[in-house]
């Protein structure tokens, strides 16, 4: 028989033959073994949770230190890991993920993290990239489908519309079945349906199956966020919440250039097949490189009541009831609960939020749609490749906010916490979601309206291009900001449904970006491009101030009574 230190020794080798190399320069990894059958994490009570949902360590909550060192409050986390054997691991096919499944998610080493926030972020870009891609292919689609350009209009309408529908399920089911097995499932899903879509014959058939495979894309845009929440700690989240919104903001910026060129060089379907072929590869990334990150529940034992001899006619009725009740509690829970996910609308917090955050993504396809309006006519008259180029300045506004302003709203949110004297038991800063909103908020919600006037009146006159180049990467800085504290928060205000809050936040702004993308171009022939974003731009200042205000003003009071609602 092995010796404890043998058993150690054991599964640490044969976790480094997999392939996974899960060990970085600050600290070491060591396994315990789990023989128990059936063991799972416990569920952390409540009087050991921080307002932020943050477990405390036991311990650390029995005998409060007498010197809260400032150190402490950011040191990392412990780097000793529990990891699931192989064959106990959760979700489809867990048994072939190089990155293992770990039973404390927030001590994953930072570099694997970071390879998961990547994967995710690269899985999130399919969604927004198969909306934007058909941009440069309409028109060969109208003429080669024969449908006239309002009805070819409703296949990036429509696929929008479900992309803000669809992750209401996704991230329900999350909650219960996993993250992994959610992705899996939808990116399957979706390699299909694009399959489809590039077969169709007629303009019904397209506009079905790209419903279809937008649903089903959508899942990451909710649950990733999720997967987000699930692995990094409040004073990290910003920054990797940054980086995670750089795959759904990517992708309708670099989509354009890679749709127009594929549309000219072989055909509008040919941007479908790219889309199959980039969902194949997300699907493969997941099943090799995702685990399972939602944290365990424990089981509830079921006393079995001792069963009297002989069977009765009572005992049979009761048995058709039981099993009756049960089929109608799974029917609720796939039909109904995910719907109730808008009900969270109900709480000022999360319905500020979440507006503040719509109204921002509303604003960007009115500015996608002026763009390439404006430079697709005199005096611009530019190629589908040449308007493709010019989303760029706002892609690399979206990079450079998500390499600096997720670091710098952590920061912000550590100096408030510091200047309020919160810790924990355990000697950690506690973190309020309403951290977030201060002078990062504030700048932000002036930065990307003043772009959005800025790029209406240089194209409304035909100013040089570079002039509302260089408001598009202003708004992208701006709008990144938002989006990143935004999502951030929600997850905080809903620390144990994070992917709920997220899917709220997405059924949302997808219903404005995708009024924004049918009502953009009849407002920009009614009003013109310099009026128009003038508009938009005004009502983004306005309701983004208001929002901020409000929040800084009320937050910590709402969400105490959200708590208490949510605990009931």
């Amino acid at each position: 028989m092995l010796t404890d230190s043998e058993k150690v020794d054991e599964k640490a080798e044969d976790f480094e033959s997999r392939g996974a190399d899960l060990e970085d320069e600050t600290g070491s990894i060591t396994t315990t073994n789990r023989d128990a059958e059936g063991e799972s994490v416990d569920v952390v009570p409540e009087h050991l949770l921080t307002p932020n949902g943050i477990p405390v360590d036991e311990e650390a909550a029995a005998t409060v230190p007498t010197e809260r060192a400032r150190s402490q409050a950011s040191s990392a986390p412990s780097r000793s890991l529990s990891i699931v054997p192989r064959l106990k691991r959760r979700g489809f096919l867990a048994q072939l993920t190089l990155i293992p499944e770990v039973e404390r998610p927030y001590e994953y080493p930072s570099k694997a993290k970071w390879m998961i926030t990547a994967f995710i972020a690269l899985a999130a870009c399919a969604a927004p990239m198969g909306s934007a891609i058909f941009y440069p292919a309409l028109p060969s689609m109208s003429q080669d489908l024969d449908a006239s350009p309002t009805v070819v209009n409703l296949t990036v309408a429509m696929y929008m519309l479900a992309m803000s529908i669809f992750p209401l399920w996704w991230s329900s089911f999350s909650e219960t079945l996993g993250r992994r097995n959610i992705y899996l499932s939808s990116f399957f899903l979706n390699v299909v349906f694009s399959l489809l879509s590039g077969l169709s014959v007629n303009i019904g058939m397209l506009i079905v199956f790209r419903i279809l495979s937008g649903g089903a894309a959508a899942s990451v845009q909710a649950v990733g966020a999720g997967t987000i929440a699930d692995i990094w700690e409040p004073r990290e989240r910003g920054r990797a919440m940054g980086y995670f919104y750089l795959g759904p903001l990517m992708g309708p910026l670099i989509a354009p250039i890679v749709g127009g060129a594929l549309t000219e060089g072989f055909g509008w379907r040919s941007t479908v097949w790219f889309l199959t072929v980039y969902g194949a590869c997300v699907f493969v990334l997941v099943l090799f490189c995702i685990p399972e990150t939602l944290a365990k529940r424990r089981s509830v034992a079921v006393v079995e009541q001792p069963q009297a001899e002989g069977l009765s006619r009572i005992s049979t009725a009761r048995s058709v009831q039981v099993y009756t009740k049960q089929a109608a509690t799974r029917v609720k829970q796939c039909f109904i609960d995910p719907l109730e996910i808008i009900m969270y609308l109900r709480f000022p917090a999360v319905a500020i939020t979440v507006y503040y955050a719509a109204i921002t993504f509303g604003s960007l396809y009115v500015l996608n749609i002026a763009i390439q309006s404006a430079f697709s006519k005199p005096p611009y008259n530019f190629s589908a490749i040449i308007i493709g180029l010019l989303y760029l300045p706002g892609s690399l506004g979206y990079f450079a906010a998500s390499l600096l302003g997720g670091r710098w709203i952590d920061q912000i949110m550590i100096k408030a916490a510091e200047k309020a004297g919160r810790y924990d038991a355990n000697g950690k800063l506690i973190y309020l979601p309403e951290d977030r909103m201060r002078e990062n908020a504030w700048i932000s919600a002036t930065l990307f309206p003043g772009a959005l006037i800025w790029a209406g009146w240089t194209l409304q006159y035909g100013v040089h291009w570079v002039a509302p180049s260089v408001a598009n990467f202003l708004f992208g800085v701006g709008s990144m900001l938002v989006f990143s504290a935004a999502t951030t928060m929600l997850t905080e205000f809903m620390p144990r449904k994070s992917s709920n809050g997220v899917a709220l936040n997405n059924f949302v702004r997808n219903i404005f970006s995708c009024t924004g993308g049918i009502i953009g171009q009849p407002l920009i022939d009614a009003m013109g491009i310099g009026w128009l974003m003038t508009t938009v731009g005004l009502v983004s200042w306005l309701s983004g101030n208001i929002c901020i205000w409000l929040l800084r003003r009320n937050s910590r009071k709402w969400r105490e009574q959200m708590d208490k609602a949510l605990n009931q």
